[in-house]
């Protein structure tokens, strides 16, 4: 199933641990704002629509969040529309040099999200020095204690957990 193409109805019907998805109005309102959001927005391509579906809903929402996504479009998006937002860049081991210059070029990011297998890299390290740079996905101790040393934050699933 394609999230970004299915209805409402068909989404609520998935189960993640035998529970149901939340919506991001469920999740926010779960929340609370007694902790900092940061969401990973996938576009497949379509800034225009996630866009401004996204900020429409975080308007009223009253905690601390940032947002980040492969798609540059999107993060420059956010640059202009809504600068007050905490907006990064994610970016994968496998993209090619150019590829990720022209991403990083385009989108203008506070921070990035990098995937751990490049985190050692040294134009990862390079960036480090101009903007905070977050590793993905850290699921093991043995990965956290690298990545701990070449990332200023973890961003973690399962035993990876601080």
């Amino acid at each position: 199933m394609q999230i970004g193409r299915s209805t409402l109805t068909a989404v609520g019907e998935l189960r993640l641990a035998g529970e149901p998805i939340p919506t991001l109005e469920e999740l926010l309102a779960l929340v609370g704002g007694r902790v900092p959001l940061l969401l990973e927005i996938k576009t497949d391509d379509d800034v225009g629509r996630w866009g401004r579906a996204l900020l429409e809903k975080l308007t009223a929402y009253r905690g601390q969040y940032g947002i980040m996504s492969f798609d540059p479009m999107l993060v420059r998006s956010l640059k202009a529309h809504s600068p007050e937002v905490r907006r990064g860049l994610v970016i994968d081991a496998e993209l090619s040099s150019f590829r990720r210059k022209l991403a990083l070029s385009l989108a203008e990011p506070q921070f990035v999200a990098v995937d751990r297998r490049a985190a050692g890299e040294a134009w990862v390290q390079s960036l480090r020095r101009l903007m905070p740079v977050y590793t993905w996905t850290i699921r093991t101790p043995d990965e956290r204690m690298q990545a701990q040393v070449q990332g200023d934050a973890l961003i973690w699933e399962a035993d990876g957990r601080p």
